[in-house]
């Protein structure tokens, strides 16, 4: 690497005039991006974060304030003309946004939009133009590029689509890549794949990486560098393995501390941050994070500390009056600054066998045809389920994991629906719901639930925080002072002052919401809340109170959850037990712990080791399985197991075996009493387990 900064970033602010008054996004950043580095920059949002990258990038509005500099490969990037501007960047300054389906324009093929990114920047001909395009799709991974290249945006995967917009940003070999949360919307398989492919990027082309992301799992894999922001400013910079071994800051302790562990078993509660950002507008002077630091003093009342060097080296900076005093391991005076949450003890019995069965599902199909032509007739079928079977018992989580469009949300649906499915019996309570008369169903939606992925997305703006959970108490007879109690006592439960009920959601934060969207769901009492991606949308931090809410709320009494996620490290801290989904099939079934500690199907073994571990020791060093390709279409005749075109555990058998995989459907092998796995070669990857 260059002793010389490709992007050096001093001093720089970042404000806005709002109704409200001057808001002062970014308060005097500063940091140096070296050439082939990757320097990340971390916290909760509303911290600067994405304001700072587009700062650089000069697409702040001009009713922006902006002052300090920015010094992109010898050249000061503020006060720069947009014209200036539009010569650098997507030519030597490119960046990478987080969704790719709004990055893309859905009414242009990829090769058109990739076309449209090197003419803007070059004289290029047009038979020079068609084979770059082929070429850097071949770079960025995608299967048969002369055919994808001719789609549309939805016509590819979320992963394929990443993908192009990765394609767009290297079409012309910037020096700098800004990606904002490049990851955030994708399956932990796909994540691998993309973070893969910006590290070969870098490694080959010598481009520095600005990554913006909350996952420090992800962070801990990839940085050179890690900023911290909190309210705007820096408050801890250091080399990523010093920060992650030795935080001097709260706040950062308070991140890595909230952060469930894919290779850790659960033994406590997380530790959240308790409180919410502050809003940057008529700041005190005061160090920002005082109101919720555990180890706030009266100085950091009164003033706010200076990012300056620890004693872990020049290099190590944090603002805090006592990052002198806190130990490598985030402790302060001997104790954790941010000790677990307490748990109530559970109310219902240990055995698991002792308690009554809340759903069993068996032999769930769930399919949809394929019409094609004028007449729509059909041509070929969908199963978007296929012949699973799962129970779940009173104060359980069953976790269902899987890559998109592996039937997740499907089974969820069918359970919600209370309607007839394909083939299959769904009993809830001990009813069979698709044997029910109308009013009956009526009755069976009191003791099922669901808490949406999207807080905000899922409550009214038009409604008060009463008038919300108040809704099923009034769809089934409750009112008055009856209702009005009810409220209470629910938000209560799920940590809100019922002084705030007649308050409206935008008032709250996104924790707050989601604490409301779970106060609505226990309104009437339900045996079965269903939770789809309850947390993917919370900062980490919020996350964690989150997770600690619904565990508590099971021990209290006695909930149980059928849950939905991609993030395998909340799985393994919430769920009890975990059904891994391939195609609509159920591959790999068991209690959390055995199945995390010892899996047993390659494509759970693939999933494990794709999700991020905080520490850049062990996530540099550890085994990644990578798999090849795309999740297939549910529309794709498959013979034999589902998995076996990406299996990697099937290019290490003999050509019998193979066929076996290509043609034999695959029967549940028993590891443990409740750990079955859908492998005609369980005995082989254990023996290899073994002997590793």
């Amino acid at each position: 690497m260059s002793a010389t900064p490709l992007l050096s970033v001093q001093d720089l602010h970042v404000s806005f005039d709002s109704e409200a008054g001057r808001v002062d996004a970014v308060r005097g950043i500063s940091f140096d991006l070296a050439p082939g580095a990757c320097t990340a920059i971390v916290g909760e949002s509303g911290s600067g974060k994405s304001v700072t990258s587009l700062a650089v990038m000069g697409l702040l509005p001009d009713t922006a304030e902006v002052s300090g500099s920015v010094v992109f490969d010898g050249q000061e990037l503020l006060g720069r003309t947009d014209k200036q501007m539009t010569a650098i960047r997507g030519s030597e300054i490119a960046m990478i946004f987080q969704d790719p389906l709004s990055a893309l324009t859905p009414v242009y093929t990829v090769e058109y939009q990739i076309i449209e990114a090197l003419q803007a920047h070059r004289s290029i001909s047009k038979k020079a133009t068609a084979a770059r395009v082929l070429e850097l799709l071949e770079l960025v991974g995608i299967p048969n590029p002369a055919a994808r290249a001719k789609a549309f945006p939805h016509e590819l995967s979320g992963g394929m689509r990443q993908r192009v917009v990765i394609a767009i940003a290297i079409a012309n070999d910037p020096k700098l890549i800004i990606a904002d949360e490049p990851t955030t919307a994708l399956d932990v398989t796909i994540q691998a794949q993309v973070m893969d492919l910006l590290a070969t990027l870098r490694r080959e082309t010598g481009a520095g990486l600005m990554l913006i992301t909350h996952d420090l799992g992800v962070v801990a894999g990839a940085a050179d560098d890690v900023v911290v922001m909190y309210a705007g400013r820096a408050v801890e910079r250091a080399d990523a393995h010093e920060l992650y071994r030795s935080p001097r800051m709260p706040y950062t302790v308070g991140l890595l501390s909230a952060i469930p562990r894919v290779d850790q078993e659960r033994v406590t509660a997380l530790a959240p941050i308790v409180g919410n950002p502050l809003i940057l507008i008529d700041l005190p002077v005061a160090c920002p994070f005082h109101p919720r630091c555990p180890a706030a003093i009266d100085e950091c009342r009164s003033a706010e500390p200076q990012l300056a060097p620890v004693a872990g080296g020049p290099e190590h900076l944090a603002a805090c009056f006592r990052s002198g005093e806190i130990a490598g391991d985030g402790q302060l005076d001997g104790s954790d600054i941010f000790p677990p949450a307490t748990l109530p003890d559970p109310v219902v019995a240990s055995d698991r066998a002792a308690r009554e069965t809340v759903l069993d599902v068996q032999g769930l199909t769930k399919t949809f045809p394929i019409l094609s032509g004028l007449l729509k007739q059909r041509v070929g079928t969908v199963y978007a389920v296929n012949d699973i079977s799962f129970d779940l018992k009173a104060g359980e989580t069953l976790a269902i994991v899987g890559e998109s469009g592996s039937g997740k949300t499907t089974t969820l649906l069918e359970v919600l629906a209370m309607e007839p499915t394909t083939d299959g019996t769904v009993i809830l309570d001990g009813q069979q719901l698709n044997t029910l008369s109308r009013k009956q169903i009526r009755e069976a939606r009191k003791r099922v639930q669901i808490v949406f992925q999207d807080p905000m997305g899922s409550l009214n703006p038009r409604m008060t925080v009463q008038d919300i959970i108040s809704e099923p108490l009034r769809a089934f007879g409750y009112s008055g002072e009856k209702m009005r109690g009810r409220v209470r006592e629910l938000m209560e439960l799920v940590g809100l002052d019922p002084a705030h009920a007649p308050r409206f959601p935008a008032a709250f934060s996104g924790g707050q919401r989601q604490r409301i969207g779970i106060a609505r769901a226990l309104a009437i009492n339900p045996k079965l809340v269903v939770l789809d991606e309850p947390v993917s949308a919370l900062d980490v931090s919020i996350q964690a109170s989150v997770i600690n809410l619904l565990d508590e709320l099971k021990r209290k009494i006695g909930v149980s959850y059928l849950f939905v996620a991609h993030d395998l490290s909340v799985v393994r801290h919430l769920a009890d037990r975990v059904a891994v989904m391939y195609l609509g099939r159920f591959v790999e079934v068991g209690d959390t712990d055995s199945v995390f500690t010892d899996p047993q199907h390659p494509y759970t073994r693939a999933l494990l080791s794709a999700i991020p571990i905080p520490d850049p020791e062990l996530e540099r060093t550890r085994d990644r399985v990578v798999l090849e390709g795309d999740l297939p279409s549910p529309t794709d005749e498959i013979s034999g197991c589902s998995f076996h075109n990406r299996c990697p555990l099937r290019k290490t058998l003999d050509t019998d075996q193979q066929q076996r995989c290509n043609t034999e459907i695959p029967t549940d092998a028993v590891i443990a009493p409740d750990h079955v796995a859908a492998c005609h070669f369980v005995e082989i990857h254990s023996a290899a387990t073994e002997t590793t």
